[in-house]
């Protein structure tokens, strides 16, 4: 059975008037946070002593895409260069005096970072002492080289030496998609509000844009940034609003013609296919590594984070369910389990642990037992997702929505479904 590989679809209120501090890093910076498990859920973490997990579906990788950030952090790094003798001359603040000593930038563009590969380790580590009985002899990642990097750390902290006698596989990836850009509003009062404090260095938005891509990659090369001390809490909000509008816009719900959840219902059709065995040949643990659009696009397709009503960019709800800094952050990590239980639950239930916490499947959930532990039964999560058991790759209704860019996606027998 041939599936499509879709591995790079993409290049998953606070009102503080003091800026960050150096020993409170922002931790929401949308899909480009730097890893940590995800707020808690009010469901319980453990199953029932009587239930045994035995299927799972896992996903993890991490490295930074700094495709259109490079240029914006590029940009700034010009102006600065440019106006390095009114920086000297300017009497500064405090967070911003570094500026006198020059900022340099030396993320490598693309690249798994120091931090990123000592977090797979320790991903592959945990994964193993949690799930010791699981085991598989072939891991797969997209042909990108910080995937196939974050793959092979992983596979060291969970096998060890084993590693040597599995099989590392990479398959092509998809030609990238161009990602949604939305206006950013909150960067012209940004922008003039830094001008003010360095007279004659005359930023423009571009500039802001860098110094907030700077913020977080230098977090995700694991040292401190002295551009975070910068902006204020609710700028930095504003910054992960549009990080969310544009998952959103590029692979989510806001996605022309439904685009990011018919992609998605190739993950949520495989996921079903392996949990019920349809084709009497699913392994108990399948470990796949690529980029973070997978996870928006599948969470999408099962309307697992839909807001109602959808996000805008006339202005930020109060809450939202969409939240690329919980759901996608760098080295994001999406388990599937498959459990049975003696008497606690009837049949094959599934649950979803996501980025080290349960992710309630309230579409599905039926019972107490299922909003108490988050997790609803295989065949109620097949019931729900008629939205993705209705389309088939090749069928009427995927070519009605991605046949002018099915063309070129590259086929493969084994669907990797995996996000940075």
């Amino acid at each position: 059975m041939y599936i499509p590989n879709l591995l790079n679809w993409l290049p998953l209120a606070s009102l503080a008037l003091n800026p960050y501090k150096h020993d409170d890093p922002p931790k929401e910076l949308g899909n480009l946070t730097p890893y940590r498990a995800a707020p808690p859920f009010p469901v319980e973490a453990e199953l029932p002593d009587d239930c045994s997990v035995d299927r799972m579906h896992r996903h993890g990788s991490r490295g930074p895409d700094s495709s259109r950030e490079e240029g914006a952090i590029n940009l700034l790094l010009a102006t600065l260069e440019d106006r390095r003798d009114a920086i000297q001359h300017a009497h500064l603040p405090e967070n911003l005096r570094f500026l006198k000593n020059g900022y340099d930038f030396d993320v490598e563009e693309q690249s798994l970072t120091i931090i990123g590969r000592q977090q797979l380790f320790n991903h592959g580590v945990e994964f193993g002492l949690k799930y010791p009985n699981f085991t598989t002899e072939t891991l797969l990642s997209s042909d990108v080289q910080r995937v196939i990097d974050s793959m092979y750390f992983f596979a060291q902290g969970r096998f060890g030496h084993e590693i040597e006698n599995k099989t590392l596989r990479t398959v092509k990836d998809t030609q990238d998609l161009v990602p949604a850009e939305w206006s950013s509003t909150y960067l012209p009062p940004i922008t003039d509000r830094l001008n003010r404090l360095l007279p004659g260095v005359e930023l423009n938005d571009t500039d802001t844009h860098g110094a907030l891509y700077a913020c977080a990659y230098d977090l995700a090369a694991g040292k401190e940034s002295p551009w975070c001390n910068v902006f204020y809490a609710h700028e930095l909000e504003a910054f992960e609003y549009e990080m969310d509008l544009n998952m959103d816009a590029s692979i989510g719900y806001l996605t022309y013609n439904n685009y990011g959840r018919v992609l998605g219902s190739v993950f949520v059709n495989k996921l079903i296919e392996r949990f019920s065995n349809a084709s009497e040949e699913a392994q108990s643990l399948y470990l796949e590594f690529g980029h973070d659009s997978t996870i928006i696009a599948a969470m999408a397709a099962m309307d697992l984070n839909k807001d109602d009503p959808p996000l805008s960019p006339h202005g930020q709800p109060l809450r939202r369910k969409f939240r690329t800094s919980y759901q996608t952050p760098f080295a994001a990590n999406m388990i599937w389990e498959r459990f049975t239980c003696k008497e606690s639950f009837d049949g094959p239930q599934i649950r979803l642990v996501l980025n080290e916490e349960t992710y309630p499947l309230s579409s599905c959930a039926k019972t107490m037992r299922d909003r108490k532990y988050g997790t609803c039964s295989l065949e109620a999560f097949t019931r729900v997702n008629e939205f993705s058991t209705s389309i088939s790759f090749g069928g009427d209704k995927w070519e009605a929505v991605c046949g002018a860019h099915s063309e070129g996606l590259y086929v493969q027998g084994e669907f990797l479904a995996a996000y940075e």
